[in-house]
C-alpha cells in the first residue's frame, strides 16, 4: 500500500483526513467505551410464598349472630379486580384490613377463596384442566337432592364471580352446571335461584333454564307439579320466557299444539341431565 503522504491521487489541497473512523469522534468505535454494559433487568418471579407473605384481610361474611369471618392473604384477593379496589384504600402499615360482605353466602364465598388460592374449589373436575370432565361426588349432598343443592352451589358461586369480576370462575362455575345430575325439585329450586339473582340479559345459565324446561316440561312438570306452578307466579318471565320457546318452535315447525313442546330445542347445556326420579 502507498504512504499516503505520497499518494499522487491526493492533492495537495486535500486537507488530511483521519481515515479510521473507529477512534475518531462519532465514529462505530464509540460503542467500545470501557464502560460495562448494562443489562435489561430480569423480572422478579412472584412465587408462592411471596403471597403468602402479604397482610391478611378479615373477611365478615353475613351480619350478626350469623357473621362468620374468613381470613385471606391480601396479594390472592387482589387477584379480583374488586377486592383489589377495596384493598388499594388500605394504608401502608394498617394492621386491622377489614372487608364485609353482609349478603354473600358463606359457603359460596369461601369457593372463590379457593379458586384464588387453587384454580379450582370443591368439587373438583375428576380431570384438572378440562372442562368437559366430569365432577367429584359432593357426600354431603343426599340423593335424591330435592333441594337443588348441588345445582346451587354452582350457581351461587357463578353469581358471586360476576360480582367479584372473575370471568375464569364463571366459566369454571358454569361447567360444573352442566356436569350436575338433579331431579324435577332440584330444578326448579335452581330456576327460581337463577331468575332472582341473575339479570335479564344473562345468556350463560339463565337463558338455559327456560330452554330447559321448555324442552323437558311435558315430563318434569308432574314430578313436581306444585313446585312448577308457583315457580311461574312467582316469575311471571319464567314462565313467559317457557311458553315463547315453546310457541317459536311451534310457527317454526308447523307442528301441531299438543307436539311443540316435545320439539323443542334442546337448552344451551353440554347435555342434559339426568332426572334422580
Amino acid at each position: 500500500m502507498a504512504d499516503i503522504e505520497t499518494d499522487p491521487q491526493i492533492s495537495e489541497g486535500t486537507p488530511n483526513v483521519d481515515v479510521d473512523m473507529g477512534e475518531g469522534e462519532g465514529g462505530a468505535g464509540q460503542e467500545e467505551t470501557g464502560l460495562p454494559e448494562i443489562e435489561p433487568e430480569k423480572e422478579k418471579r412472584v412465587t408462592f410464598l411471596d403471597f403468602l407473605k402479604s397482610p391478611i384481610v378479615a373477611i365478615d361474611i353475613g351480619t350478626g349472630e350469623d357473621q362468620t369471618t374468613l381470613h385471606a392473604h391480601q396479594d390472592m384477593l387482589i387477584k379480583s379486580p374488586y377486592f383489589a379496589e377495596i384493598c388499594a384504600n388500605f394504608s401502608e402499615g394498617e394492621t386491622d384490613r377489614r372487608i364485609s360482605l353482609p349478603h354473600d353466602n358463606l359457603t359460596a364465598t369461601g369457593s372463590v377463596l379457593e379458586y384464588l388460592y387453587n384454580d379450582e374449589y370443591f368439587p373438583r373436575r375428576l380431570s384438572p384442566g378440562h372442562k368437559s370432565s366430569e365432577v367429584e361426588t359432593d357426600p354431603s349432598i343426599p340423593l335424591p337432592d330435592n333441594n337443588g343443592e348441588s345445582l346451587l352451589r354452582h350457581a351461587r358461586v357463578y353469581t358471586l364471580a360476576d360480582k367479584f369480576r372473575l370471568p375464569a370462575l364463571k366459566s369454571l362455575a358454569h361447567s360444573k352446571i352442566s356436569k350436575t345430575q338433579s331431579n324435577a325439585k332440584g330444578e326448579i329450586a335452581y330456576a327460581r335461584f337463577v331468575y332472582k339473582e341473575t339479570s335479564a340479559e344473562d345468556k350463560t345459565i339463565r337463558k338455559p333454564v327456560a330452554a330447559f324446561w321448555a324442552t323437558r316440561s311435558h315430563v318434569l312438570r308432574h314430578q313436581a307439579e306444585d313446585e312448577f306452578r308457583a315457580m311461574c307466579l312467582e316469575f311471571p318471565q319464567f314462565g313467559f320466557d317457557v311458553l315463547s320457546l315453546v310457541l317459536d318452535k311451534q310457527e317454526k315447525t308447523g307442528a301441531p299444539r299438543g307436539e311443540a313442546s316435545v320439539n323443542v330445542p334442546v337448552s344451551g347445556r353440554k347435555r342434559a341431565r339426568v332426572s334422580q326420579g
